[in-house]
């Protein structure tokens, strides 16, 4: 066996249904006693009625959070935090509200809760990105990790059938990244493969029956363990993408992940040969590649770039950004293969 190093991050995770209205109590006990509540604008009436049960414990709400987690945004939060005086940190939603919620607390020191409503997987990890003059960059900062998170499986119920599909995809690049990491390990390695089943196999369900509770219980379970994949391994090529995609041409980061990822994949496909055979098996089908494209035509997830609204001509310029600073990853990251991978994905040839 390998050598290796595992390192977790403490955390508190109450799982289940109706957690969400254990908020207040978990103020309580880490001895909080005035909360900033964060979300997205679409998420306002849903982070209000959550943070009704915090009584006078809520000093006060921000519902400006933004995808890529813009600089700009984040210093808007931050003197509404302060103006309020808060103590603590809420975040109530899916990747854009908890990214602002990990930008703050680097700012500030604060702590923070996280009540998930989509399968995103941040809330688990010190990872935060941010982007700023049409760049995004990342990081790792134990300031960052979130120190309860509270996963209410009764709020992902009306997260609609398609931001569920990508959402669940977004996370499984998370475990499948983890199993080729750098620094991975053999117990992220039975997490990442165990998670990638978990949603392989809810996220189908969800799209039949998106009030089917068991299946949205294994969706929110998978994309925990996702989470704790990337909080716990480094990210490679596909992040590297997708971040690069995200942050220099805009463009929506769960879709984003979810075209990219049999790319990635099929590129990496030789130089991984166990964490390809891993996602294979989770996934049930012979190849890995494949197997994940498949899975997304089968949910009626976008399958290209040009879908989202990437302009060919940006393409050129996407692989000058995605080999610079490149991650770490299996197989050396080449202009030329870059350029032709994001040409493919652009068109959504078959991998």
């Amino acid at each position: 066996m390998q050598p290796f190093v595992y390192e977790t991050a403490p955390a508190r995770v109450v799982f289940g249904r109706g957690t969400s209205q254990n908020l207040r109590r978990e103020l309580e006990a880490l001895n909080f006693g005035r909360a900033l509540v964060l979300s997205t604008p679409d998420q306002k009436e849903q982070s209000l009625r959550i943070a009704q049960g915090l009584g006078s414990q809520l000093a006060g709400s921000f519902h400006a959070a933004a995808m890529h987690t813009p600089v700009e945004v984040t210093l808007q939060a931050l003197e509404v935090l302060k103006d309020v005086q808060a103590d603590c940190i809420v975040a109530i939603g899916g990747g854009s509200t908890i990214g602002l919620g990990k930008a703050l607390a680097l700012r500030t020191d604060l702590p923070q809760i996280v009540v998930p409503t989509t399968y995103a997987g941040s809330e688990m990890t010190p990872i935060l990105g941010e982007t700023e003059n049409g760049l995004k960059t990342t990081q790792r900062n134990p300031k960052v990790q979130p120190r309860v998170v509270l996963y209410d499986v009764d709020l992902t119920v009306t997260l609609p059938v398609q931001a569920s599909v990508t959402s669940g995809m977004n996370a499984i690049a998370h475990a499948a990244e983890a199993l080729y990491a750098r620094d991975g390990n053999p117990v992220i390695s039975l997490m990442a493969e165990e998670a990638i089943r978990a949603l392989a196999h809810a996220l189908p369900r969800i799209v039949a029956t998106p009030d089917d509770i068991e299946a949205r219980s294994d969706a929110l379970y998978g994309a925990w363990l996702c989470g704790t994949c990337l909080g716990s391994a480094g990210m490679a090529l596909h992040h590297k993408l997708c971040h690069t995609l995200g942050g220099s041409f805009d463009l929506p980061h769960a879709p984003t992940h979810t075209v990219i990822l049999p790319y990635a994949l099929a590129y990496n496909s030789d130089a991984a040969r166990p964490a390809m055979a891993a996602i294979a098996r989770a996934l049930g089908m012979a190849d890995a590649a494949m197997g994940m494209r498949a899975l997304s035509m089968r949910l009626g997830a976008p399958t290209s770039l040009r879908e989202l609204g990437m302009a060919e001509a940006d393409l050129d310029r996407a692989a000058d950004l995605a080999t610079q600073n490149a991650y770490w990853n299996p197989r050396p990251i080449e202009h030329g293969p870059i350029r032709n991978l994001l040409g493919r994905a652009w068109a959504g040839t078959p991998v």
